[in-house]
Order: C-alpha cells, then sequence, then structure tokens
C-alpha cells in the first residue's frame, strides 16, 4: 500500500482505492502512530476534532469500512478495553510527509 498525502490518493497492489474523507483521514493518523494504542476518544479528537458530538461508534464504522476496502489494514488490530492499534511497520509506503 502507498499512501500520497499530499494528492489523498491511496495505491494497493497497483490499483487505486476510493477513500471518504475521513476514512484517508483516519488511515493517516494510524499510519503516523503506528504500534501505538489510540482509544476511541483519542481517534475522535485526531481526525473528527474536540467538537464532534457523536459517538465513539463513528471510529469503529470507520475502522471497518478501511478494512473492507484495504487488506493492508487488516493491520489494524481492535484492542478489547483500550482502543485500536495499527501494528505492522511494513505494511505503507507514505509519500509526502
Amino acid at each position: 500500500m502507498t499512501v500520497d498525502l499530499t494528492r489523498h490518493s491511496v495505491r494497493e497492489n497497483g490499483r487505486e482505492v476510493a477513500l471518504k474523507p475521513m476514512e484517508f483521514a483516519l488511515l493517516t493518523v494510524f499510519l503516523k502512530n503506528r504500534n501505538r494504542i489510540l482509544s476511541r476518544d483519542r481517534l475522535l479528537d485526531m481526525v473528527w476534532g474536540t467538537d464532534f458530538q457523536g459517538e465513539t461508534r463513528t471510529v469503529d464504522v470507520h475502522v471497518a469500512n478501511l478494512r473492507k476496502k484495504l487488506a493492508a489494514c487488516g493491520a489494524i488490530r481492535t484492542i478489547p478495553k483500550a482502543g485500536y492499534l495499527f501494528e505492522d511497520d511494513d505494511v505503507c509506503g507514505c509519500d509526502g510527509k
């Protein structure tokens, strides 16, 4: 998987994968915080902002969407009672950091 932060594009196995803006934002947060457990509340703050009035379930739905769209997002582990962890260091090349 290759992520171009400047162009907001994602390619996996040579094909472009269409992500919605919040899915892309969530993916970039995971990639920038590899091997760190991020709570749902922390992810809400980092992706949706502190003014977001929704529920933490929003994070779960977006993670599920990423897992369906990108095989590499199988590296996003659910950590019970803690949040999520993107644990694979060799999954992605990110351009435009």
